[in-house]
């Protein structure tokens, strides 16, 4: 049996995607994965790094990937009115947040580079 790294975040969405794959209920029965969950900025970091064999990684660090890791044709989960929110004190528009501080889950994440588009 081959052992694979399989990295991904402990937000509900992956541990229910990931969750048959990691129990042997899915997939090749000559492979089995070994955890590796860590908020998504640090396995955007991981991957950047090639330090594991499979991971779930930010649509912001894609590019800088590709050379080491295949992009699968599913598990993508941007839409819109899913996230990533902005959150603030009291009613803003977006015209607002122009010049403000805001705090950003990683320099690498989806939410920052949508916030940047």
């Amino acid at each position: 049996m081959r052992t694979l790294t399989l990295g991904y975040s402990p937000c509900p969405n992956d541990t229910f995607i990931f969750h048959a794959l990691v129990k042997g209920l899915a997939g090749d029965s000559s492979l089995e994965f070994r955890e590796r969950l860590e908020d998504v900025e640090a396995l955007n970091s991981m991957a950047r790094s090639g330090k594991l064999d499979v991971t779930k990684v930010s649509f912001g660090v894609i590019t800088q990937v590709l050379e080491d890791y295949c992009l699968l044709k599913s598990g993508g989960a941007m839409g819109r009115g899913c996230g990533p929110l902005v959150v603030a004190r009291g009613p803003m528009d977006m015209d607002s947040l122009k010049g403000k501080r805001i705090a950003i889950p990683g320099s690498n994440t989806t939410a920052f580079l949508l916030l940047r588009l």
